[in-house]
């Protein structure tokens, strides 16, 4: 009896220990919640903690203490307990593909690999914070030209949905002929109103259709190439685009990741499929032999300064510096274009704008004006 109850305990503890190693190598849940803060923030200060002279565990447990409770403290807290256990910091970091990606994940395992974990590291919060920054300035860029535009239309749309028709009113009691200006004005205003659905329809319309174009393949790849192709905002996209991909794969390559596997992550990263597909057609032609730069040419993406740069990094073995200087030049390129479209569209949209009201305001005062000249006749 004893030794029937022995190989049961013994098959129950083998059972949990596979449920726990089965448990372990999942990805964690509820790691696509953290912000991309965090994660900059996280990077930033490991790498300074690996810079002080700290043990990984350590560095990961005064990490933990410091983030307040939210995601991060949970994603650190689940990292150190890992360690702790054995895994090392690279599959540890692995088993949060919501919060770390396959570049994040690679260099620490270049990183761990080399002895280099510390160099890694800093360089990843390098990374990390011009890429924040980059994003955070198109964001910047964008948000009062948006802002302009929502609330000229939010004013024009009350203008014809409460004040015209109260004017119109007004004017039915002249009984004469309404200038032309005011009966344009009067007619639109009763479309609106008639359809004043559309005006919710519309926007929730759009919104579906992005949507629904987002989430199919040729719709994605569609949608893509036409945000290349937009005036003012394509260029300043296709700029953070190579900014991007140099700064991924010059990252990855200074930090000993093979070419073909840091190509591979690039284009992952990407963010675009038309630049994915840019990215897997240099992969391809680099595993049959031929050098980067000739590829990189042949996709049309890659204007003609960025190739020769990477084929002089090749020619000089210096390929992860040349990237970086690439990415920095195309940074600036991208402040630069960012400062002369909202130099562009600011005034374009107020001008707008003065145009849509002084045509209303216009159409409003020209009954009222011809109401005087008949009473002063």
């Amino acid at each position: 009896m004893s030794d029937k109850l022995k190989a049961r305990r013994e098959r129950l503890a083998e059972k949990s220990s596979s449920e726990q190693r089965s448990a372990e190598s999942k990805p964690r849940s509820g790691s696509q919640r953290v912000s991309r803060r965090a994660k900059v923030l996280f990077t930033t200060q490991f790498a300074t903690l690996q810079d002080a002279g700290l043990p990984v565990l350590r560095s990961l447990k005064v990490l933990g203490n410091q983030f307040e409770s939210g995601p991060m403290k949970r994603v650190v807290g689940e990292i150190a307990a890992d360690v702790e256990a054995g895994s090392s910091l690279s599959e540890a970091v692995s088993k949060h593909p919501g919060v770390f990606d396959d570049l994040y994940v690679n260099m620490v395992r270049a990183g761990e690999a080399s002895g280099a974990l510390t160099i890694i590291f800093n360089r990843l919060a390098t990374f990390m914070e011009k890429a924040e920054a980059l994003r955070r300035r198109i964001k910047g860029a964008m948000i009062y030209p948006l802002m302009v535009m929502i609330i000229a239309i939010t004013i024009v749309t009350f203008i014809m949905l409460f004040v015209v028709p109260k004017f119109e009113d007004a004017f039915a009691q002249l009984r004469g002929e309404l200038p032309g200006m005011t009966r344009t004005l009067i007619d639109t205003s009763r479309w609106l109103v008639d359809h004043w659905y559309l005006i919710v329809a519309l926007p929730l319309a759009i919104w579906g259709t992005l949507v629904v174009l987002t989430r199919n393949p040729a719709g994605r790849r569609w949608l893509d190439r036409m945000r290349l192709r937009l005036p003012l905002v394509g260029p300043v996209i296709q700029r953070s685009q190579v900014a991007r991909f140099a700064r991924t794969l010059g990252t990855l390559s200074a930090s000993g990741v093979p070419l073909m596997q840091a190509l591979e992550i690039t284009g992952d990263a990407a963010g675009n499929v038309v630049v994915k597909e840019a990215v897997d057609t240099v992969r391809a032609a680099v595993k049959e032999g031929e050098p980067i730069a000739r590829p990189m040419a042949e996709t049309g993406f890659f204007d003609d300064i960025v190739v020769n740069m990477v084929d002089v990094g090749e020619e000089t073995g210096e390929l992860d510096r040349m990237l970086m200087k690439i990415a920095d030049n195309n940074d600036a390129e991208v402040d630069a274009r960012v400062a002369n479209m909202t130099a562009v569209l600011e005034p374009a949209l107020i001008v707008t704008m003065a145009v849509i009201v002084g045509f209303i305001v216009v159409s409003l005062y020209l009954p009222l004006l011809k109401l005087q000249e008949l009473i002063g006749k």
